[in-house]
């Protein structure tokens, strides 16, 4: 990170003499004077008065001199700094967290585990829950964060990781405080005869491409609008805005104010679990592994 030729000026300063300098240094008195000699063409100033009897600093040699100590010593630590933050970043594991993925699931695994490893810290890392973008963060598992607590029942995001299931989330029905619906404890699917409910494009979800079927067929007083393949905000945004109901699940229900989530007696769940990437670092291997032994 520094001109390796002022530790040959420091050298030749503190000896006094360019042999002695070569001695200390493991070089040719030869070579001590020829880097002398560079580095003063370099700078384009003379940094030691040469004499039969020695060397000696002239008053641009002795700022360098005093100013060399101070860079060396400088980027040592700079160095070093970046060895440890290498080291550290080996005993990190980076946990992505949004909105609708939220690392508090992760967590609470996390200290059921983390006797196994002693040496690592968690780093939250957030994204956003964008359904135009949020394949791309997917993506980023193995690089921007290690794992990601999610519901996944999504062919696209599982060609892109690994997935391990941790549980189930029931689905449940999320309507705006202002509907008729709103204070209902629990709904039968009669309940939303006449309603547009909201879900996921067919083609994605096996459960939710199961449960429309099921709509279709049995229940087709229930008018059904698609959304993109992933939610995001606006799609909450929608819902309390259009009132129409909105299908979701349980780990959902304070994600916007405006809304209520309602249970439905119904057995649709969908998975969540343990996301994380297809091409697996050791360490987090090993992390799958225990989490599977607990299951």
């Amino acid at each position: 990170m520094y001109n390796h030729m002022l530790d040959t000026l420091i050298a030749a300063a503190d000896c006094g003499s360019f042999t002695r300098a070569a001695e200390r240094l493991y070089i040719s008195p030869t070579a001590v004077m020829k880097q002398i000699n560079a580095l003063e063409d370099h700078l384009g100033m003379k940094l030691l008065e040469r004499t039969p009897s020695g060397v000696s600093l002239t008053a641009a040699g002795a700022v360098i001199y005093q100013d060399a100590k101070f860079m060396i010593d400088y980027s040592k630590k700079s160095i070093a700094g970046a060895k440890a933050a290498i080291h550290a970043r080996d005993t990190v594991f980076c946990i992505g967290t949004s909105l609708l993925n939220p690392a508090k699931p992760f967590m609470d695994l996390w200290y059921r585990v983390n006797h196994d490893f002693p040496d690592y810290k968690l780093h939250l890392v957030t994204f956003q829950d964008n359904h135009e973008g949020i394949l791309s963060e997917i993506e980023q598992l193995g690089g921007k964060f290690d794992f990601l607590i999610g519901v996944c029942d999504s062919k696209a995001w599982l060609s892109r990781c690994r997935f391990l299931p941790l549980g189930r989330y029931k689905k449940m029905i999320a309507v705006s405080r202002e509907h008729r619906l709103a204070d209902r404890k629990s709904l039968e699917i009669e309940d939303l005869y006449g309603e547009t409910m909201m879900m996921v494009e067919r083609g994605d979800s096996g459960v939710n491409d199961f449960l429309r079927n099921d709509l279709e067929k049995h229940h087709p007083q229930i008018t059904i609008e698609d959304t993109p393949r992933f939610y995001d905000l606006s799609v909450f945004n929608r819902c309390a805005e259009t009132r129409n109901v909105l299908l979701t699940i349980e780990c959902w229900q304070e994600v916007h104010p405006g809304l209520v989530t309602i249970p439905v007696n119904w057995d649709y769940s969908i998975p969540y679990g343990l996301l994380y990437s297809l091409d697996t670092p050791e360490d987090v291997e090993r992390f799958a592994e225990v989490v599977k032994e607990i299951l």
